[in-house]
């Protein structure tokens, strides 16, 4: 089919540290022909520019587009719509009618490639970021193959061991992988006295440093207004040298993270298993006004349907298996995550087992949930937009939107069909799977 011609233009400014678009010039089975389409009278646009024509592209923002086309320009995404003509002289990856394109993957709770089993007490200083390895090492291979192109790792350990990373699986356009160094706090809390008692604990330890740096404010401004009052002015000079500029009381390690959940810069994530979980865990939060998440891992046991309308009320994300379970006690099947989203709250889908059996099977287990009656859109929005939103980083990735980094999963077919697989994945601009057979 010939390529159309016109004006497809860029839709956002320039960016800066650029990262070249790294796939050209080969052809596979499923990714037809690269077309150059040079025109002697038309000369193609300054900067490293790519089209991807598809006919079925999810944007993850609840939207499916036909005869789409995204227009990648130093790893970020600049156009995107539907039957959009393209300029002469603008690489096309023009695809397969049956390939169907995503966002790259978000896995929202992951310790895939990390050992170590934790501690089991208030350590809320303990960072994630410390563990992962930073290069192309194997953990960030293995993710991507699978469409994974952003995760976030937690820490370790029970109790409240500590906060996640979100880091990027390849190339990125400014450069780092490392999207967010702290992005939540992970709180085990169930209807025990011990695991309420460290969160209390944890503001509390907050409480204390604020009560001692007003202390430690007072008894400075009470020196300075001394000094100032001093008539000898050499003397009122030094001293008031002496005192200098004030310095804050340094927070206990423990207080820190507490004092960055009430001031916005981190989300606390609460790992609960039942709903009455999630009664201890509001009465442990109490007056406290942070943003907080979910966390849930269904068994047999799981009842949290219980809770459904008040955790919808509440707005909160909830990190979940794509997995069927029964009602306690019954054979009589639930899909709990459908149940959730019709109740309000916002799904984030990760992969049932935290290795690579579990990511090369997501998407269908994600498929079987959809046809257990999961809205299909919002099962695509759970392992993308959701995931993104509930890190932070929705602003660069989690949907194929213009100003969003070049995050894409190309499909062999329908995401939730038996024996569709991942044909290849570009991060960044970047094919970082599949390129093999480019």
């Amino acid at each position: 089919m010939p390529l159309p011609q016109g004006t497809l233009q860029r839709t956002a400014p320039d960016h800066p540290n650029p990262v070249p678009v790294a796939a050209r010039t080969r052809a596979t089975m499923m990714l037809s022909t690269l077309l150059l389409a040079a025109a002697p009278a038309v000369s193609a646009p300054a900067g490293d520019l790519l089209a991807i024509r598809a006919r079925h592209l999810a944007t993850g923002t609840g939207e499916t587009l036909e005869h789409a086309v995204v227009l990648v320009e130093d790893g970020r995404i600049v156009t995107v719509g539907e039957d959009l003509p393209i300029e002469r002289g603008i690489p096309v990856l023009d695809l397969e009618e049956e390939v169907w394109v995503l966002p790259g993957l978000v896995d929202a709770y992951s310790r895939y490639g990390l050992s170590g089993s934790g501690f089991s007490d208030l350590r809320p200083y303990i960072q994630a970021a410390d563990e992962v390895r930073l290069d192309d090492s194997s953990w960030a291979r293995g993710m991507r193959q699978y469409g994974v192109t952003t995760a976030a790792f937690y820490p370790a350990g029970r109790g409240i061991p500590g906060q996640s990373v979100v880091v990027a699986t390849g190339p990125t356009p400014e450069g780092s992988r490392v999207l967010r160094r702290s992005a939540y706090l992970k709180a085990l809390v169930g209807n025990d006295s011990t695991s309420k008692r460290y969160l209390r604990d944890g503001f509390k330890e907050a409480d204390e440093w604020l009560d001692k740096e007003a202390k430690n404010r007072e008894k400075y401004d009470k020196a300075k207004e001394k000094a100032e009052k001093e008539k000898d002015s050499d003397k009122k000079k030094a001293e008031l040298a002496k005192l200098g500029s004030y310095k804050p009381l340094p927070p206990n390690m423990k207080g820190q993270a507490f004092l960055d959940l009430r001031a916005g810069k981190i989300e606390l994530l609460a790992s609960i298993n039942k709903a009455a979980d999630y009664l201890h865990f509001l009465d442990a939060l109490g007056d406290e006004d942070v943003s907080w998440h979910l966390r849930t891992s269904l068994s047999t046991e799981s009842d949290l349907f219980h809770v459904k309308e008040e955790i919808g009320e509440a707005g909160a994300m909830v990190i979940i298996e794509p997995e069927i379970t029964l009602h306690p006690s019954t054979m009589r099947q639930r899909n709990l995550p459908a149940e959730l989203h019709r109740a309000g709250a916002k799904l984030v889908l990760i992969p049932r087992a935290d290795n690579s059996t579990g990511m090369k099977e997501w998407f269908r287990d994600v498929g079987v949930m959809v046809s257990a009656g999961l809205d299909r859109d919002a099962a695509i929005q759970a392992m993308t937009h959701h995931p993104a939103a509930l890190l932070g980083v929705s602003d660069r990735v989690g949907t194929i939107e213009v100003g969003k980094d070049a995050n894409l999963v190309m499909l062999t077919g329908d995401p939730f069909e038996a024996g569709t697989e991942v044909l290849a994945v570009m991060a960044g601009g970047s094919v970082v799977f599949g390129e093999d057979e480019l």
